[in-house]
């Protein structure tokens, strides 16, 4: 039976690779040895396969083979923009919203935010999350989590829209792949008054997401599981 091939991240894709402490560690506790292939990505786009040719308790070095194309992104990049979440469901959302396709993860100060803000610890364990999401998914790019910035400061690019209940609108009937996408989800309590006007004023669309209200954490895997149904 041939045996399963990790995945490792480098920095760049080069002749000769060396890997950070995290991988080396990884390659260990996954009993690699030298001879064996993994896949190896950048984190931006760029993936193939290399030899592990040198192993030890701290360092590690990989011989790349061959560079391969990946189809497991989407047209144009997709930024998820969600209100902060307390707890771990903010994890639970990039963990699953890296594994649907997320390009950049933008964290939002909202007037009914569960929490206020959050912590450098918090952050880096997150990035650790969409890293991990991205491996086991199979994708050569790891989403960028942004620091919180209030609602008002958010400035995107291309098509915007957000989830809204009651609106009449659906996403896949507006939406084109020929500029990037950004979608907002709100907090628990929903957007105030005065995030409305600052959403409409920046023309995004508001959104149905069903007849169903969803919570704050279900929200943004519905607008992001509409984009992977759509098969694109």
């Amino acid at each position: 039976m041939a045996r399963h091939q990790h995945r490792v991240r480098v920095e760049a894709l080069a002749a000769q690779m060396a890997l950070s402490a995290a991988e080396v560690k990884h390659l260990q506790v996954m009993r690699v040895r030298p001879g064996d292939t993994v896949q190896v990505f950048d984190g931006r786009g760029a993936a193939g396969e290399a030899e592990l040719t040198h192993l030890d308790p701290f360092a590690a070095t990989l011989r790349l083979l061959s560079r391969t194309e990946t189809s497991s992104e989407y047209p144009q990049p997709v930024t998820l923009a969600i209100a902060l979440l307390k707890g771990d469901k903010l994890s639970d959302v990039v963990r699953a919203g890296t594994e649907l396709g997320v390009a950049h993860f933008q964290l939002l100060q909202t007037r009914y935010a569960d929490v206020p803000d959050i912590g450098d610890n918090k952050l880096t364990r997150l990035r650790r999350i969409a890293e991990e999401a991205a491996k086991q998914s199979q994708r050569s790019v790891v989403p960028e989590i942004a620091s919180p910035v209030p609602l008002a400061q958010f400035r995107s690019e291309g098509q915007l829209f957000y989830a809204h209940p009651g609106s009449p609108a659906r996403l896949l009937d507006h939406l084109t792949w020929l500029s990037p996408l950004t979608l907002i989800s709100g907090p628990e309590g929903g957007f105030s008054p005065e995030d409305l006007g600052w959403l409409g004023h920046a023309g995004a669309v508001p959104v149905t997401l069903g007849p169903r209200i969803l919570r704050a954490e279900t929200a943004p895997l519905a607008l992001l599981g509409a984009l992977a149904a759509s098969g694109v």
